[in-house]
C-alpha cells in the first residue's frame, strides 16, 4: 500500500487509542489495517488468527498462489497491492462461468467451482455467507486444503458456517459475531501482501 502522510498520522492516532494488546507484531498489522478501513476499534476483540495463519498466508503469496474472492469489491480492493508485488492470479465467484444452478447463489455456485479448479488456493470471502458455507461443506468434505482463508461477511444466517472453519485445520482469518463486510476483507489482505513483501521481496528482487 502507497502510504500518506496522512495515513501514517491516522495510524499514529489507532497506536495511541488502541491500548494493550495480545497480537504479535504481524497480527497487530494487520488489525490496525482493519480499524484504519472501518474508524471502528470494535475489531480489535473480533479478529481471530488461526496458529500461523500469516506465515502460511505469507508463503502462499510469495508462491504466487491463485487468490479467488467471493465479490468484485474485494477483487478491486486488493488488485493495486497485488499487481504491485507478487502478482498473484485473483479470481472472482462472481465471474466464473459456471452452468445456472438454482439450489445456490451465484457467488456460492462460482466459488465452488474455482475451489475445484484451485484446491490449494487463498480464497478471501468478503460479503457472501453462502460462499464461505459452501467452501467449509467443500473442506469438510475433503475435496479442498485451501492455503488460507479470509472469511468476513457480515452474519445474519448461515453464520454456523465461521464456526466450523475455526474448528478446521485450515489457517484462517476471521472476524466474530454479526459484524464484517468486503472493505475488511480487502484490508487483511491487503495487509498480508505488505507483510510477505517484507519478508519474501527481497529475495524475490534479488532473484529477478
Amino acid at each position: 500500500m502507497e502510504w500518506h502522510v496522512t495515513d501514517a498520522q491516522s495510524l499514529a492516532i489507532i497506536d495511541s487509542e488502541i491500548g494493550d494488546h495480545v497480537f504479535s507484531p504481524a497480527e497487530y498489522e494487520i488489525v490496525r489495517r482493519v480499524i484504519y478501513a472501518t474508524a471502528d476499534f470494535e475489531y480489535k476483540s473480533l479478529i481471530r488468527f488461526s496458529e500461523r495463519a500469516l506465515q502460511a498466508g505469507a508463503a502462499a503469496l510469495a508462491a504466487r498462489t491463485t487468490i479467488v474472492v467471493d465479490v468484485p469489491m474485494v477483487q478491486v480492493g486488493i488488485a493495486y497491492d497485488i499487481q504491485t508485488t507478487f502478482a498473484n492470479p485473483v479470481y472472482c465467484s462472481m465471474e466464473a462461468l459456471t452452468r445456472p444452478q438454482k439450489e445456490k447463489t451465484r457467488a456460492a455456485w462460482g466459488i465452488e467451482t474455482l475451489a475445484k479448479r484451485y484446491p490449494e488456493g487463498i480464497f478471501v470471502v468478503g460479503q457472501a455467507q453462502t460462499a464461505l458455507t459452501a467452501l467449509v461443506d467443500l473442506i469438510e468434505a475433503e475435496e479442498i486444503r485451501p492455503a488460507l482463508i479470509i472469511a468476513t461477511p457480515v452474519g445474519f444466517v448461515n453464520v454456523d458456517a465461521k464456526a466450523r472453519l475455526q474448528d478446521s485445520l485450515v489457517p484462517h482469518i476471521t472476524i466474530e459475531n454479526r459484524k464484517g463486510n468486503a472493505v475488511i476483507a480487502a484490508a487483511i489482505v491487503d495487509g498480508l501482501v505488505d507483510l510477505a513483501w517484507q519478508a519474501y521481496g527481497q529475495d524475490r528482487n534479488r532473484g529477478s
